[in-house]
């Protein structure tokens, strides 16, 4: 959520690289940033870089490894998000747990 009148920067992958949705997003209080794989690929050469790519890669990883969130057997939205808010939960707990 962040503190009033703070921005958040939302990272997203080039598809997502629309005018309507970067104004759609500002309006939201996020500031869309895009980072092309070149550009990617020049910060690695940067002894500073921390790379961003991997934590959303990393996450969807986790969040395959069950059924029902990778295969949608739910019809409504509510119960799918349901299993998403349960497997994060789990991912959250086994962490905790085993480090």
């Amino acid at each position: 959520t962040g503190r009033p009148g703070k921005r958040l920067r939302l990272c997203m992958d080039k598809g997502y690289e629309a005018e309507w949705l970067g104004s759609y997003l500002r309006s939201r209080r996020y500031e869309p940033h895009v980072q092309s794989r070149k550009d990617e690929s020049e910060a690695i050469k940067n002894t500073d870089f921390k790379a961003h790519r991997w934590v959303v890669e990393r996450t969807h990883s986790w969040m395959n490894r069950y059924r029902r969130v990778l295969t949608r057997w739910e019809k409504k939205v509510e119960n799918y998000e349901a299993m998403l808010h349960l497997a994060c939960a789990i991912i959250v707990w086994n962490k905790i747990l085993l480090g």
